[in-house]
């Protein structure tokens, strides 16, 4: 699992990737709602979302992009599909109106560490039969989780978070006994609680537990309908962040800007960073050079080989021709990048050998000396 200071395990140098989510259609978000609904059968509904899942695998194929997702399109959002599925969560009425909404779960018993999977590892299998690519699975993490969850069992937020943190450690090593290699937890609402960075590292620490896999961590300031919930520095993650087990630490940088960068070296950061290079809360499509730009900005403070490039988060809300269109000049841009990489570390070419010299000509008789 995780070893300090080991560069990235992408497959190759500023490999691209993404966050999770993938653009939902309008005829899917209907078909979702009208599954919430009860208008339609589960077996209609998971025909629904393989197609769909075959499709977002295809558009991450056709744009270049090295690791890839199934893009979350059988959840309803980043907190019901888990916790809906977690055994002692109570959630009273589990009808939508509009399937992105969230429920109102809660506890009322002390969860068990392990009572079931919740199915992420059919998930995957079902994933990584559809693709040669590295898949990465993302799970929201314990902090995220546990602030959805109104809490009449523990009577302390620290304890929730740490149950929940030991139901999901339970679900990564049913996820890596199927296959999963990389694996990615997702704290939304860590940005808002800056102050309790020590609680989410250590119930991180607690889902990556004795799970052999490549670990990442994706902060960012939250993306409910394209919008940030929070807005700050990642200063806040720091030295705490330090202690966390996990391979990559993945950032939102494009809407907000680079100015976070140097605390990664300030303090002392030596594993993989995803940096977002693509803003996913815009619809204006980059072009490979101002991708290319952001990414030789990251390059002053991160070295190539710990480098993967993604969008800040997920990209749910754009429009399907606008991700691809984001996607493609996210690789076209790192491809610039890379390819200058590989002619300023090339070898000098050798200096010619010098040309013989030929015997100076003859003076003509009577020439002057």
């Amino acid at each position: 699992m995780t070893e300090m200071s080991r560069p990235t395990d992408a497959p190759r140098p500023l490999a691209t990737t993404v966050i999770g989510s993938w653009p939902v259609p309008e005829w899917l978000a209907r078909l979702k709602t009208e599954w919430f609904r009860g208008r339609i059968s589960h077996a209609q509904m998971q025909d629904v979302h393989e197609t769909a899942i075959k499709a977002a695998l295809r558009d991450q194929e056709l744009a270049g992009i090295d690791i890839v997702s199934d893009g979350e399109l059988r959840r309803d959002n980043d907190v019901d599909y888990l916790l809906s599925r977690m055994p002692g969560v109570e959630i009273a009425q589990t009808a939508k109106d509009f399937y992105f909404d969230y429920y109102e779960p809660r506890v009322t018993a002390p969860l068990g560490d392990a009572d079931g999977p919740l199915g992420l590892a059919d998930d995957y299998a079902f994933t990584a039969a559809q693709t040669d690519r590295p898949i990465t699975v993302s799970l929201t993490g314990p902090f995220s989780l546990a602030h959805r969850i109104r809490d009449e069992a523990y009577g302390d937020r620290r304890a929730l978070v740490l149950a929940v943190a030991r139901r999901l450690n339970a679900e990564a090593a049913e996820l890596a006994a199927r296959g999963a290699t990389r694996l990615q937890l997702d704290e939304p609402f860590l940005a808002g609680y800056p102050d309790q960075v020590g609680v989410a590292v250590e119930a991180i620490n607690l889902v990556t537990a004795d799970v052999d896999v490549s670990w990442g961590l994706h902060v960012c300031y939250g993306n409910r309908y394209a919008r940030p919930s929070w807005e700050g520095h990642y200063d806040f993650l720091f030295p705490a962040v330090l202690e966390a087990r996990v391979d990559h630490l993945v950032l939102e940088f494009a809407r907000k800007g680079f100015d976070d960068l140097p605390a990664l070296a300030r303090y002392g950061w030596d594993r993989s960073v995803g940096v977002g290079v693509i803003d996913v809360k815009s619809p204006r499509v980059e072009t490979p050079d101002l991708v290319a730009a952001r990414i030789r900005h990251a390059l002053r403070y991160v070295p190539a080989e710990r480098l993967v490039l993604n969008p800040d988060c997920g990209l749910r809300h754009l429009s399907g021709a606008v991700a691809r269109a984001k996607l493609a000049a996210l690789v076209a841009g790192a491809a610039q990048v890379r390819e200058s990489l590989v002619e300023t570390s090339a070898p000098p070419p050798p200096e010619p050998s010098p040309t013989p010299s030929e015997p100076a000509p003859a003076l003509a008789q009577g020439a002057a000396t």
